[in-house]
């Protein structure tokens, strides 16, 4: 079932156009990482949808509520974390979920009841009596998430939830939202690590300029521009030979490198596995020093997409 959708959103300030004609639909339950370059219009998407920006143009609904005709169910629907951790250095952890726990209507039992369970669940108990102020980074980030649970919502919107983060830090947070995911929760995240969407999002939507150049699983998104032959020789003028064996699989121009003894040839995902065509290149004589195919990463993804969406604003 859809959860999240936009149509054709618009959205300017003053002379930038920050969302033109963004559309973008999230089924439940699922994690969906919303990747583009500076400026592409990620957090004004997110602010829209969370009802705090109003949208110029289009239409946009969340869990079934329009954010521009019912902002206070929408509201009501979702929980928010932004860049920045919007704690209170001043009080302790678990006092600063008490406190959100009371304005979000928990009676003071329910209240503390909550903040210990997310706490213990999300490995805070142990820190939760001291001073936010006294917390590590990554900890201060895992509280501002665990802030946006207090009641939990059925979507959850994440900007770059691990912008700064160390590693382990990051590999924490990686964890929390996939058990929010496992749990039920839709997930909408901003990053701008491609490693991240990689290893927690379920669908990928790259924006650039505004609107939407790629979208699908990130297995998909590979797939679309599919994989890479390389081919390293002892000798670089078998090139052309190693050339012909690979012809056949072949779904673009071959790129020879005679100074590195080097081939790279585009191929359609799946067309050839290695053990082939290690025994393709042997079959007619020629020594490889090394013999690859490669699966384009996730980064090659968001360069080819927002490279081709930079080309066609130019042509237009």
């Amino acid at each position: 079932m859809t959860i999240i959708e936009a149509a054709g959103l618009t959205k300017s300030f003053g002379a930038v156009r920050a969302l033109s004609g963004l559309d973008l639909t999230v089924r439940e339950g699922r994690v969906c990482a919303l990747l583009g370059p500076n400026g592409a219009g990620k957090t004004t998407a997110i602010r829209v949808l969370a009802t705090l920006t109003r949208p110029d143009g289009g239409r946009a609904s969340v869990a079934g509520h329009d954010v521009v005709a019912e902002p206070r169910q929408v509201r009501a629907s979702i929980g928010l974390a932004g860049q920045h951790a919007a704690v209170d250095d001043d009080l302790t952890g678990r006092e600063n979920l008490i406190v959100l726990g009371r304005f979000l209507h928990l009676g003071r039992r329910a209240a503390r009841q909550r903040a210990g369970q997310l706490l213990d669940e999300f490995g805070l108990a142990e820190a939760g009596g001291r001073l936010v102020r006294t917390w590590s980074g990554g900890m201060r980030r895992r509280l501002d998430l665990v802030a946006s649970l207090v009641v939990a919502p059925p979507v959850l919107f994440l900007d770059e939830p691990t912008t700064g983060l160390d590693p382990r830090s990051r590999a924490e947070i990686w964890a929390a939202v996939r058990r929010l995911a496992a749990g039920g929760t839709t997930v909408l995240l901003t990053t701008q690590y491609l490693d991240e969407a990689d290893q927690i999002a379920d669908d990928v939507v790259i924006i650039d300029a505004g609107r939407v150049v790629a979208q699908g699983t990130p297995d998909e998104l590979k797939d679309a521009i599919g994989t890479r032959i390389d081919i390293v020789l002892e000798n670089a003028a078998d090139l052309s030979a190693a050339a012909a064996v690979v012809a056949p699989w072949a779904s673009g121009p071959a790129d020879a490198d005679p100074d590195r003894s080097r081939l790279t040839v585009p191929v359609a995902a799946g067309a050839v596995t290695l053990p082939e065509l290690v025994r393709q290149l042997e079959a007619v004589g020629l020594r490889a020093r090394d013999v690859g195919v490669r699966r384009p990463t996730l980064d090659e993804v968001f360069l080819d997409r927002t490279a081709r969406a930079a080309g066609q604003e130019v042509a237009a």
